[in-house]
C-alpha cells in the first residue's frame, strides 16, 4: 500500500532511510527541515508505522524510558503517562509522520535484501522485495540511512526445554502473541527478568489466576511514577514547547548524573536500589534472593516499574517471582532444578531478542562483501570503509532516541557540508592504530550473544562510543566534519 509511486532505478534518490519505526521517522522529519531539497524515500518491510511499537503488542507493553527523552525534540509529548503504552507511542510516530507529511513518502511492504556500492556511479543500488508479491525492485540512492532496529523482527532469542511436547498448556513468545489468547484466571509462568518480563507480569496478574516471573537471576527494578508531576506542572503554566524542552532537560541530566554516580559508586547506588525494592515489598520479603542481582547496577539495562506495579503485584499476591532454573517441562507445568514444581497453564518465555544489525540485508562496497562484524563504527553513527551510510543505534543507558536524533542532525550537516564543498562520497577509514573492541559493554545475554554479530567500536575517538548526550552533542553538532578520518572525494574514486 504505497502512498507514492515507487523510486525508479534511472533516477537516484538523495537519501534513502530503511524503516519508518520511532528512528526512521524521525530521520525523515530532520532531513525536511534541515535538507528541504534533498529527494528521499522510506523503505518499510511491515505494513504498518511503528516499528518495535507496532510489532509488539503483548499485554501492557510500554516505554522503558520516559517519553519526554525518548520522544523527539521537535515534538512534545502530550500525553500525561511519562512512562507509555506502546498504542500512546505507536500514535505519537504516525501523528509525527502524517502532521509532517513523511507519510507520503513511505513505501510500505518492501524488505531490502541488499545494497551494493559503486564509486564510480557515487551512487548505492539498493535490492528489495514486495513481501506480500514477492517481485523483486531495485533503485539507487546516494546516501544510505539505515534505521531498520538491532534486532530481527521474524525471531525472537527462543531456547528449547527437555519436555516441551508433554506440555498440555500453551507456550507463548512476547514477540509474537496471539491476540485471541485467552488467560483469564490461568496459571500463568514468565520466563524471564528483564524489561518484557516486567511489563507482562503485572499486566496479567490483572486477571490472571496467579502469574509467576520465573528467573534464572535476578534483575535491578526501579519504581518511578507513571506521570512527571514537574511536567504536568509545568504544563499548567508555560507554553507547551518550552515546557516540554525544560522537561526532556530535566529528565536528562538527571538520568545522565544518576548514571555517574551508579558507575562512580556501584556498592553504595546497588544498596539503595535493593533497599527500594525492600520497601516496596515489606520486611518479610527475600529481597537479597529476588531483586539482588550479582553485577553491578547499568552492567546491564535497569527495568522500570512505573508507580511499582509489579511490586504492588506482588504484595497482593496476584503475581510472585521464582529464583531458580528450567530442569523440564512437564503435562502441567515447568519443574525446576531445585525440584520444585510450578503447575501453569500458559508459559510465556520473556527470553530476549535476536540481534540482527541492517535487517539481514547484505553489504557490499565495490565488489567486496563485508558483514557487520567486520566494521568498526565511527563516533557510533558510520562505518569504517563504508562510504555514503549511516547508521541509526540509540544509547544503552538513555533514550535511544536521543542519539538517532543527534545521528539525524549530524547527516544533515555532513550532506550540507558535501554540496558546499562539490563532493560526491565521504568515508571514514579506519586507522591502523586504532584497536578493535567490543561496540557494547553490557553483560546482557542478548549483548553477549550478539557481540560475534555486531560492528567493533575503537579504542579512542572517533571510534569510541561514548554513552553521554552532552559529550556527544557537542562533538557532534558542534565538531569538525574535516577531522582526517572522514574522506571526502569526487564521483570516480573511492577517497
Amino acid at each position: 500500500m504505497a502512498t507514492a509511486q515507487f523510486p525508479q532505478p534511472e533516477n537516484p534518490l538523495d537519501v534513502l532511510i530503511v524503516g519508518a519505526g520511532l528512528s526512521g521517522i524521525g530521520t525523515a522529519h530532520w532531513l525536511q527541515e534541515q535538507c528541504p531539497n534533498k529527494k528521499y524515500a522510506i523503505l518499510e518491510a511491515r505494513e504498518a508505522i511503528g516499528g518495535t511499537w507496532d510489532l509488539f503488542r503483548y499485554p501492557g507493553v510500554r516505554s522503558d524510558s520516559d517519553m519526554h527523552t525518548l520522544g523527539y525534540g521537535f515534538k512534545p509529548w502530550k500525553n500525561p503517562k511519562a512512562i507509555a503504552d506502546g498504542a500512546s507511542i505507536r500514535q505519537y510516530i504516525e501523528e509525527t509522520a502524517r502532521e509532517s507529511g513523511i507519510v507520503n513518502h513511505i513505501h510500505f511492504g518492501y524488505k531490502v535484501t541488499g545494497a551494493f556500492w559503486s564509486s564510480q556511479e557515487a551512487c548505492w543500488r539498493v535490492e528489495a522485495v514486495h513481501l506480500l508479491t514477492g517481485v523483486a525492485h531495485t533503485l539507487q540512492t546516494r546516501f544510505l540511512h539505515m534505521c531498520s532496529g538491532y534486532y530481527s523482527y521474524e525471531e525472537a532469542y527462543r531456547p528449547e526445554f527437555t519436555g516441551e511436547a508433554d506440555f498440555k498448556g500453551a507456550v507463548i513468545l512476547p514477540q509474537f502473541w496471539p491476540q485471541a489468547l485467552n488467560y483469564t484466571n490461568k496459571r500463568v509462568v514468565v520466563v524471564g527478568s528483564g524489561a518484557t518480563a516486567v511489563t507482562l507480569v503485572p499486566s496479567m496478574a490483572q486477571s490472571a489466576a496467579h502469574v509467576t516471573m520465573l528467573q534464572r537471576s535476578p534483575t535491578y527494578v526501579v519504581a518511578l511514577p507513571g506521570q512527571d508531576a514537574i511536567a504536568l506542572r509545568l504544563r499548567r503554566y508555560l507554553p507547551e514547547r518550552l515546557a516540554y524542552g525544560l522537561t526532556r532537560w530535566k529528565n536528562l541530566l538527571l538520568s545522565m548524573a544518576a548514571y555517574k554516580l551508579t558507575r562512580r559508586y556501584p556498592k553504595q547506588m546497588k544498596r539503595r536500589i535493593v533497599n527500594m525494592a525492600a520497601k516496596q515489598l515489606g520486611p518479610d520479603y527475600d529481597v537479597d534472593t529476588h531483586f539482588s542481582p550479582h553485577y553491578n547496577p547499568w552492567d546491564q539495562r535497569l527495568c522500570v516499574v512505573p508507580d511499582g506495579d509489579l511490586f504492588q503485584s506482588i504484595s497482593q499476591g496476584k503475581a510472585s517471582v521464582v529464583t531458580d532454573e528450567i530442569d523440564r517441562f512437564t503435562a502441567t507445568g515447568l519443574r525446576l532444578k531445585s525440584g520444585l514444581e510450578l503447575p501453569a497453564d500458559v508459559v510465556v518465555l520473556a527470553t530476549g531478542l535476536k540481534i540482527n544489525l541492517f535487517g539481514g540485508m547484505s553489504l557490499t562496497v565495490d565488489g567486496q562483501v563485508y558483514r557487520p562484524n567486520q566494521l568498526m563504527a565511527y563516533k557510533g553513527m558510520m562505518l569504517g570503509d563504508v562510504p555514503n551510510f549511516a547508521l541509526a543505534f540509540g544509547y544503552t543507558n538513555a533514550s535511544w532516541t536521543l542519539k538517532t536524533d543527534l545521528t539525524a542532525g549530524y547527516v544533515c550537516r555532513l550532506l550540507r557540508y558535501m554540496d558546499r564543498h562539490g563532493y560526491s562520497i565521504v568515508v571514514p577509514r579506519r586507522q591502523d592504530d586504532v584497536q578493535p573492541e567490543p561496540l557494547l559493554s553490557f553483560s546482557s545475554g542478548y549483548v553477549q550473544r550478539a557481540l560475534e554479530l555486531l560492528p567493533k567500536q575503537g579504542s579512542r575517538r572517533p571510534w569510541r562510543v561514548f554513552q553521554n548526550y552532552l559529550q556527544d552533542m557537542l562533538t557532534i553538532r558542534f565538531g569538525r566534519l574535516a577531522d582526517g578520518v572522514l574522506h571526502f572525494g569526487p564521483k570516480g574514486v573511492l577517497p
